[in-house]
């Protein structure tokens, strides 16, 4: 059965849309098949794989409003070794859709309604959701079986990810009961300073299971790999990241598929 998961959290900076790139690559180069929405304007999750950002009137804002369907902007990625990976490419007209949407009725649910048609083709639906708690990430929620949560070992970092929490509550409450938290997982960790084995423990303490074994270290070459349009596990696998992501995509590949530990959030 497909796994729809939503790589969520509405601070900047978290390594969101990086973690989303790479854990679809892994799981990729794992025999799984995945399909990536990009749902940022920005579109760097697109860019990142090497794939054009869509052209108007053949993307992902055209879908919300009915003119064409989520499987008509599904792109192959032309890197050898990710021929199971797809992606569904992001446009810059993304930020006018929570405006031109207003409050139609059902606009949380569009998303939604187009993966019915399509989910049964992948083992997992990755999304990249933007840095916001907006319609677009609504969607995201409201098409989810779960949420993947990157958090930064910084200061405050556990402060900044409540607004997320009480998003889900808000989703699991009304229109996605079902949703889950997959797990949450430290990026820019560096073990050699205090402050981010501070986080650590204070993420384990909140978090319990939810929080993976593995940590994403801060790594050059995880900031070099999207200028050459590859995911850290095609440019340079044997990098500190590219080992990191690995074990991440396969964590949650055991949570999903194998011990199935996804819970529901707490109230």
């Amino acid at each position: 059965m497909s796994q729809v998961i939503a790589i969520s959290n509405q601070k900047g900076g978290v390594g969101k849309t990086t973690s989303a790139v790479s854990i679809a690559s892994e799981l990729a180069l794992m025999g799984r098949k995945v399909l990536l929405i990009d749902f940022d304007p920005q579109g760097n999750a697109t860019s990142g794989l090497g794939v054009q950002i869509a052209e108007e009137g053949e993307d992902l804002y055209d879908m919300f409003f009915g003119e064409i369907s989520l499987s008509s902007v599904v792109q192959n990625v032309d890197i050898k070794g990710l021929e199971t990976l797809k992606v569904a490419a992001s446009t810059r007209d993304l930020v006018g859709v929570e405006i031109e949407l207003g409050k139609k009725p059902g606009r949380e649910l569009i998303l939604k309604t187009q993966l019915k048609l399509l989910r049964a083709s992948f083992d997992y639906v990755i999304i990249d959701c933007p840095p916001s708690l907006g319609l677009l990430t609504l969607n995201a929620l409201g098409a989810a079986d779960s949420v993947l949560i990157p958090l930064q070992s910084e200061y405050y970092a556990l402060e900044g990810v409540s607004a997320l929490l009480e998003t889900i509550n808000f989703v699991t409450q009304t229109f996605n009961p079902k949703l889950q938290i997959a797990g949450v997982f430290l990026t820019m960790f560096d073990s050699r300073t205090n402050l981010s084995n501070q986080v650590l423990d204070e993420a384990r303490n909140y978090f319990g299971d939810l929080l993976f074994g593995t940590t994403v270290p801060r790594s050059i070459r995880l900031s070099e790999a999207p200028s050459h349009g590859l995911p850290i596990g095609i440019y340079d696998p044997g990098s500190a990241g590219g080992r990191a992501y690995a074990k991440v995509a396969e964590e949650l590949d055991e949570r999903v598929f194998g011990l199935n530990t996804a819970r529901k959030v707490a109230n």
